[in-house]
């Protein structure tokens, strides 16, 4: 693709743009639009869970039981400390601080490891019960009540971990794929490409960052608190 140098910004910028400027703000109107989906997609899964935590209330407080509150606390910390960093290394690579940029970049990559690992723990765990969404599903109910203080065991638990396993499921793959995002900008500002000049990349991985933690803010109190 030929570009176009803007003479008022340093930035080659593609040829069907007007200038740098306008490259930038298409670009990140672009990613908002993109985010609008992504809002839409939870906001789909948030709306099944209301209303099947009204119709079955008994059922989803019993679930939430049997998760670890201390993890999802601590994820909830790490990811709103990834939120900072994130923004950090936007910054920086604004005022063209490569050094701190890098290291901003890579706190908040070591951020998304340590929520992914807590969640391989508390998955791990999950499945040892048997405590899996719908036709895999394998819990038995006399171990299971154990964990509850001798509540009884709904029937339909399998509900509750549909949609904990889906929620956090999807939500892990945006982790992921944030991860890998990080990975490329994070490249690419160790090698000098962004300054005042020229961030867009980093900003828009850093919104995509943004609401996965959002997203999480939700999650948690929806799945973990909700007894």
């Amino acid at each position: 693709m030929s570009t176009v140098k803007s003479s008022s910004t340093g930035h080659h910028h593609a040829h069907h743009y007007e200038s740098a400027d306008h490259e930038y703000q298409s670009s990140k109107q672009g990613v908002w639009l993109f985010l609008c989906t992504e809002i839409l997609m939870f906001g789909g899964l948030f709306v099944g869970y209301a209303i099947f935590h009204h119709l079955f209330p008994e059922t989803f407080k019993v679930g939430s039981k049997f998760t670890d509150v201390r993890y999802g606390a601590t994820n909830t910390v790490v990811l709103l400390a990834s939120s900072l960093s994130m923004a950090l290394g936007i910054y920086y690579n604004q005022i063209r601080d490569k050094n701190k940029a890098v290291m901003a970049l890579l706190f908040t990559l070591l951020c998304g490891v340590i929520f992914m690992v807590i969640k391989y723990l508390e998955y791990s765990h999950k499945i040892h019960l048997g405590l899996m969404p719908g036709d895999w599903y394998r819990g038995n109910a006399e171990e299971l009540a154990q964990y509850v203080g001798g509540l009884e065991i709904p029937k339909n638990l399998p509900l509750y971990f549909s949609f904990y396993f889906m929620m956090t499921g999807l939500h892990g793959i945006h982790v992921l794929v944030g991860m890998g995002l990080i990975t490329w900008v994070t490249i690419r500002t160790a090698r000098g490409e962004f300054g005042p000049e020229y961030y867009t990349p980093v900003e828009g991985v850093g919104l995509f960052w943004h609401l996965v933690d959002l997203v999480w803010i939700y999650l948690f109190p929806l799945l973990y608190l909700v007894s």
